[in-house]
């Protein structure tokens, strides 16, 4: 992969990318956010065609986040 749409460099990325082990190999995985935004910058069909369900996973992720976030500070 030579460019990344939206973004100029990889170190941006890797700066709110997160550590994962899989399948005992450690991946760096990009933040979904910044996947979403580039999937927009570059404007193909074939990345318009999975916006939708990345939007969906986003808001997920950041309702659970919110919600662990909440519960953490009411103590339970």
């Amino acid at each position: 992969m030579a460019q990344i749409h939206g973004f100029s460099s990889f170190s941006k990325l890797r700066s709110r990318a997160e550590k994962r082990l899989i399948g005992g190999q450690e991946l760096w995985l990009a933040d979904l956010a910044d996947i979403l935004f580039s999937k927009r910058a570059a404007g193909r069909a074939r990345d318009r065609a999975v916006m939708e369900i990345l939007k969906i996973t986003l808001n997920e992720k950041e309702a659970l986040k919110k919600k662990e976030t909440s519960g953490a500070r009411e103590g339970k």
